[in-house]
C-alpha cells in the first residue's frame, strides 16, 4: 500500500476516526489523533494497543497543524478554526472515506438520500452477500470504511454516505453511486441555503465518468431540477412509482419491474416483498437496480426481498400491548422521515416527536397530521416551535422531557387499534446521546409498560 502522505494528524476518535487511525498505522504512518471531546474506552484501547498516539479534551493546534493532512471525523464542520488554519497552511483535509480510498481497488457502491439509505444501503447489501460477492457494508452505518479496508480485503463495498463524509471527498469515486431523494436537512450546515446541501448530495457522483451508474429518484424534483443543469458522466439509471423508465425501474400493476440490459423483468409482486410502504419501494427499487448491474440472480433477488428485515430504529416494531401497536423510527430525524412514517401509517396515531429542531418547516406535514395523528407528545427542552405548527391541526398536543413519560403518556391515550409511533422529526441531542439512546430507551419504557 502506497500512501501520499506520512505524518497524519486525525481529528475525532470515533468509528471513523479510530478506523482511519488504524489504517494509517497499518500503512506506515506517523499517526496522532485528538478528540476535543473523551474517547469511548474501547477506542482507546484499540489506540493504545495499536501504538497510536492520542489526546482527548483538547486539540494541540501545534502538533495537528505539523502534520501533512488532517483526516477530520465528518461532525466536524469546514468552519471550525482549526480546520480554517489547516486551510490557510494549505494542508489537506480529507474525510474518512477518502483516506480508505486511497488503499483499496474494491468496487465501491455509494448511497446516499436525506432519507431511506441505511435502509437501502443494508438491503444492497444483503442482496449481494446472498449472491454469494465478497462484499462489506461500511461508511455511515456499522465498521468504518477505512477499519474494513485495514482489517479485510473485500470485492466490493456498500457505503451509506452521509452529506458531511460527501464534503470530504477529493478524489474518491462510486463505481456505482445511488441518489434516493433530497429534502432539506442539516441547513445549520450549510449556511442555511438548501442549493448548498443540495451540491453536497450530488457530490455522490464526484469523479464518476462514463463507465460508472448513477442510480437516481425520477420523481424527486429536486433532483431533477439539479440534473437538469448539472449533467452527469455516469450511465443514468433512474427509478420511478410514477413513470415507465427504462433503463432502470418501475412499479406497474403493484409489480417490480426492472431492465437494464435489453429488455425490462418482472421481478416480484409487491404484496410479497418485506418492506412496505411508498418510501420503501424506492428504497427497493434502488436496491434492485444496483444487483442487476452486478447480474445477480433474479431468484436470489426475490429470496432478499422476501425475507429482508429492516434495521433497528426504522420503523422498527415493539409490541403489541392490549392492541396497541408500539413503532419505533427514531432514526426519523427530519421532516421528510417522520412525513413518510405518518403516511405510512394505517390507524389512528399517537405521535411523539420533538428535539433538537434543525431549521425545519413543517407545513408539509400538515396534510398527513390532521389526517392520521390522534394525539401527539412533544418529547424535548424546546417544543414551542413543533406545538405551534400543528396546534391548528392535531387537537391534543401534550409535552414532557421523559421518554418513560412519554410512553405512559401514549399508552393512556391510545386504544384498541390504535398505533403510538416514535417519529421525532428532529436531532436528539438535547434529552439522548444519539437516535440509537433515544430508540432504546422508547424500546425499554413500552417493554416496562
Amino acid at each position: 500500500m502506497n500512501t501520499p502522505y506520512k505524518n497524519i494528524a486525525i481529528l475525532g476518535a470515533g468509528e471513523s476516526g479510530t478506523g482511519a487511525a488504524l489504517l494509517a498505522k497499518k500503512v506506515g504512518c506517523h499517526v496522532f489523533v485528538s478528540d476535543r471531546g473523551e474517547i469511548k474506552k474501547n477506542y482507546k484501547a484499540e489506540l493504545n494497543e495499536n501504538l497510536i498516539k492520542w489526546e482527548e479534551g483538547a486539540h494541540s493546534e501545534d502538533l495537528i497543524l505539523a502534520s501533512d493532512c488532517i483526516i477530520k471525523s465528518p461532525g466536524i464542520p469546514d468552519k471550525a478554526e482549526l480546520i480554517v488554519k489547516a486551510h490557510e497552511r494549505n494542508i489537506p483535509v480529507i474525510s474518512e472515506i477518502e483516506w480508505a480510498g486511497y488503499f483499496t481497488t474494491a468496487k465501491c457502491i455509494g448511497i446516499t438520500g436525506t432519507n431511506g439509505k441505511t435502509t437501502t444501503s443494508t438491503l444492497t447489501f444483503q442482496i449481494l452477500e446472498n449472491a454469494g460477492l465478497n462484499v462489506c457494508l461500511a461508511g455511515n452505518i456499522g465498521k468504518s470504511f477505512a477499519r474494513s479496508v485495514a482489517e479485510d480485503n473485500y470485492d466490493y463495498y456498500v457505503l451509506e454516505l452521509s452529506s458531511f463524509q460527501l464534503d470530504g471527498l477529493k478524489n474518491f469515486k462510486s463505481n456505482i453511486s445511488v441518489l434516493l431523494n433530497i429534502t432539506p436537512d442539516h441547513l445549520d450546515r450549510y449556511q442555511y441555503k438548501f442549493e448548498n446541501y443540495i451540491a453536497s448530495k450530488f457530490r455522490v457522483t464526484l469523479n464518476q465518468d462514463e463507465n460508472d451508474y448513477f442510480i437516481y429518484n425520477q420523481d424527486d424534483p429536486v433532483i431533477m431540477e439539479y440534473l437538469s443543469k448539472h449533467p452527469v458522466k455516469a450511465k443514468k439509471l433512474p427509478f420511478s412509482l410514477d413513470n415507465e423508465v427504462f433503463p432502470g425501474a418501475y412499479i406497474k400493476d403493484d409489480n417490480l419491474i426492472d431492465g437494464i440490459n435489453n429488455k425490462n423483468e418482472l421481478i416480484m409482486k409487491f404484496d410479497f416483498i418485506a418492506l412496505q410502504g411508498r418510501h420503501n419501494r424506492y428504497n427497493t427499487m434502488a436496491a434492485t437496480v444496483v444487483s442487476q448491474i452486478l447480474e445477480v440472480r433474479k431468484d436470489v433477488v426475490r429470496d432478499s426481498l422476501k425475507k429482508f428485515e429492516n434495521v433497528e430504529h426504522r420503523m422498527q416494531p415493539v409490541a403489541d400491548i392490549n392492541g396497541v401497536q408500539y413503532i419505533n423510527d427514531s432514526k426519523a430525524t427530519n421532516v421528510n422521515a417522520a412525513w413518510y412514517a405518518l403516511e405510512s401509517m394505517q390507524k389512528p396515531v399517537i405521535w411523539i416527536a420533538g428535539g433538537i429542531d434543525k431549521g425545519n418547516e413543517y407545513d408539509s406535514m400538515k396534510p398527513v397530521a390532521r389526517e392520521k395523528v390522534k394525539a401527539m407528545i412533544c418529547l424535548g427542552k424546546d417544543n414551542a416551535k413543533l406545538h405551534e405548527a400543528f396546534a391548528d391541526v392535531i387537537n391534543n398536543i401534550s409535552e414532557t422531557t421523559s421518554m418513560k413519560e412519554a410512553v405512559r403518556m401514549a399508552a393512556s391515550m391510545a386504544a384498541e387499534g390504535d398505533v403510538v409511533l416514535l417519529a421525532p422529526c428532529c436531532a436528539s441531542f438535547d434529552l439522548f446521546q444519539n437516535y440509537e439512546d433515544r430508540g432504546r430507551q422508547f424500546k425499554n419504557a413500552v417493554l416496562n409498560l
